[in-house]
């Protein structure tokens, strides 16, 4: 019984270990890592495309998942409201193209979403929880301003109020 009480402890210690290994997050005035990641349609988004627009930049665990929808759902109803200031929504998993393509589809997602496949870029924010053999991005947002730099950083987000955070946020942020 101690032997399997020591297992079990090595094994979660192992795993506290392994997620607390992912990158810092980015901080304010930081320039936000660059990435190269196929959309849910196979067309390869660069951050720096979006130069000289506000970005939302939000990371999420998985597709099509109750949090996950919710989140990415009020999003597309703010999406108006975001083009308006001058944004656009990118959202981030570590799921497929595919799987990205449904999900867009089943709810009418008109933003780009960005398969991170080996959690590289997710790494790169400090967004990515690695459980041994299971990656998937944690639900972090990032608000990037026009010229490239972080303007804002929300960590484990409320997937039912984020949204309408972000929204007055960056209302606030592009008033400057």
């Amino acid at each position: 019984m101690k032997l399997i009480i020591i297992l079990v402890g090595i094994v979660l210690a192992m795993l506290w270990l392994r997620t607390s290994q992912a990158a810092d997050l980015p901080k304010i005035g930081q320039d936000a890592p660059d990435f190269a990641l196929p959309d849910q349609s196979g067309k390869v988004q660069h951050l720096s495309d979006y130069r000289g627009q506000w970005v939302v930049l939000y990371f999420y665990p998985k597709d099509d998942t109750p949090h996950c929808t919710t989140e990415a759902c009020q999003f597309r109803d703010d999406a108006f409201q975001l083009h308006q200031l001058g944004a656009v929504v990118l959202g981030v998993s570590v799921d497929d193209t595919d799987s990205h393509a449904e999900f867009a589809k089943k709810h009418h997602l008109a933003f780009p979403l960005l398969a991170d496949r080996g959690g590289v870029v997710a790494d790169s924010y400090g967004s990515i929880t690695n459980l041994l053999v299971i990656k998937f991005a944690k639900r972090n947002t990032f608000i990037i301003n026009p010229s490239g730099k972080i303007a804002k950083v929300y960590v484990s987000v409320d997937a039912q109020q984020h949204a309408k955070s972000v929204l007055q946020d960056l209302t606030a942020l592009s008033a400057k």
